[in-house]
């Protein structure tokens, strides 16, 4: 059993074949997957989703690259909505410095009403951080020092600083992809040092292949490849790690039931 804990099934790239691509899911072993919203106001095609598949549920949320569209959602409509039995966490939201899309105070403002939501529902946090790692590390602390909330650094690329400061709020890192690419030998360091009750996998998709797939468009089943990388960095064995992230996934998603 394995979950792909951050995946977008929404997206025009799975349109023509969303049943095999969940097909293909499940065949290779996966027993959830989360479909994550990017714009509140289109959460109604991602909810229809996850009302379409057992085995799929979803987010409610706005990425940074659209927070400035999306400043009049409050924390008590991201809470509404949550209050669906299939959506199970709140975001992707965060800070994007790379593509710097949105103005970077509609991002940081976003995620405050983001995190006041994911404080009120006890639901988790999908935090989007690219290029923000201290900006970032700030905004958590700030935030928690004001009362607890569950989170996630998801895709995480950045530095052994943000991903340690996270583990010290008690949060959780996941890993893409990005993992098994060439180049990322510092982020398979990182992967390795981090306590193993603390760490998820997640393809991203449509984004992100994983090595064996480069070039290719991504989707849920491949969240195994990046799970066997995990584990050899790890020294460890694939069942193991699939073992280990689906249990991490759900006690931090703890609104998804476990498979009977």
């Amino acid at each position: 059993m394995i979950v792909d804990s951050h995946c977008h099934l929404d997206f025009p790239d799975f349109a023509a074949e969303l049943d095999d691509v969940v097909a293909r899911a499940r065949d290779a072993g996966l027993s959830r997957m989360v479909t994550i919203n990017t714009r509140v106001r289109r959460h109604a095609d991602i909810l229809a989703i996850a009302e379409r598949f057992a085995d799929v549920y979803c987010s409610v949320g706005t990425h940074p690259h659209y927070a400035h569209e999306e400043l009049d959602i409050t924390a008590d409509d991201l809470a509404r909505i949550a209050e669906n039995p299939r959506v199970v966490a709140i975001g992707e939201v965060g800070l994007d410095y790379f593509y710097d899309t949105g103005p970077r105070d509609a991002q940081e403002q976003g995620l405050r009403t983001h995190i006041a939501a994911a404080r009120m529902t006890g639901l988790p946090l999908v935090i989007h951080s690219r290029d923000a790692d201290a900006d970032m590390a700030v905004i958590l602390e700030q935030e928690q020092g004001r009362g607890a909330f569950p989170a996630v650094l998801h895709c995480f690329t950045g530095g052994r600083a943000l991903a340690f400061k996270a583990i010290e709020l008690g949060m959780y890192v996941s890993f893409s992809g990005v993992l098994t690419f060439k180049k990322s030998e510092e982020l398979r360091v990182i992967a390795a040092e981090l306590p193993a009750e603390r760490i998820l996998v997640e393809t991203d998709s449509p984004y992100l292949a994983p090595g064996k797939f480069r070039g290719k468009r991504n989707e849920p089943a491949y969240v195994v490849e990046t799970a066997k990388v995990l584990a050899d960095a790890r020294g460890r064995d694939y069942a193991a790690v699939a073992a280990q992230t689906s249990d991490n996934f759900f006690r931090l998603f703890s609104k998804v039931p476990r498979p009977a």
